[in-house]
């Protein structure tokens, strides 16, 4: 893992709400392997840390309006979502971020009503570039989709990423290892949750 500088990292969490992890959620395949590998206790874990060590966290939370104007429709995952009993409406408690993880005065939410990532489509961009932000450190769901996303659009966008491949979570189990090797490994540095809180324990 590369020498993070605190004052030009970020944290982001993807996707961490409750329609999505939560007890309620529309996924609950997904909700149950992001629970059971202790991914969402590992997120919560590194957003305390991050805030800790002076590193700034956003979330992602991707929800809809009511009459789904803006949404997207141009493939299968999108209208499947639309006909889902929990729907990440705005405003709802499914749009909220999940417990354990927890959202401060400082932190910056970052909604989208539309696309696969929070880099597309919203003000994540030019958050991170106010604050002077180069590197990102991604966590959430899910590898599946939303993760690989958020990466390839950060390094296309010229950040630096990282990626603690423990607090990432897709289903099946087996698809996040077998992304993370074979197409995450090759544009950001994979490293481990344990190798963050430990650096951002150190005093700068």
């Amino acid at each position: 893992m590369p020498d993070l500088d605190t004052a030009t990292t970020a944290l982001l969490t993807v996707e961490c709400q409750n329609g999505v992890v939560g007890e309620e959620s529309a996924l609950p395949e997904l909700a149950k392997e992001a629970r059971d590998s202790g991914m969402l206790e590992r997120v919560a874990a590194l957003v305390d840390a991050a805030r800790g060590a002076g590193v700034q966290v956003l979330h992602a939370v991707a929800e809809r309006r009511p009459d789904g104007l803006g949404a997207n429709s141009n493939a299968r995952l999108f209208r499947a979502a639309g006909k889902l009993p929990v729907r990440q409406l705005t405003g709802s408690r499914a749009v909220e971020v999940a417990a354990p993880i927890t959202v401060a005065d400082r932190d910056l939410v970052v909604r989208r009503l539309h696309g696969l990532s929070p880099m597309a489509g919203t003000d994540l961009d030019a958050l991170l570039r106010n604050l002077g932000i180069r590197t990102l450190v991604v966590t959430g769901v899910s590898s599946n989709i939303a993760i690989p996303n958020t990466v390839f659009d950060a390094v296309n966008l010229g950040y630096r990423v990282v990626v603690p491949a423990d607090a990432i979570a897709g289903v099946p189990a087996s698809c996040t290892a077998e992304v993370i090797r074979n197409s995450l490994a090759l544009v950001a540095a994979v490293t481990t949750t344990e190798a963050l809180l430990d650096a951002w324990a150190r005093p700068s």
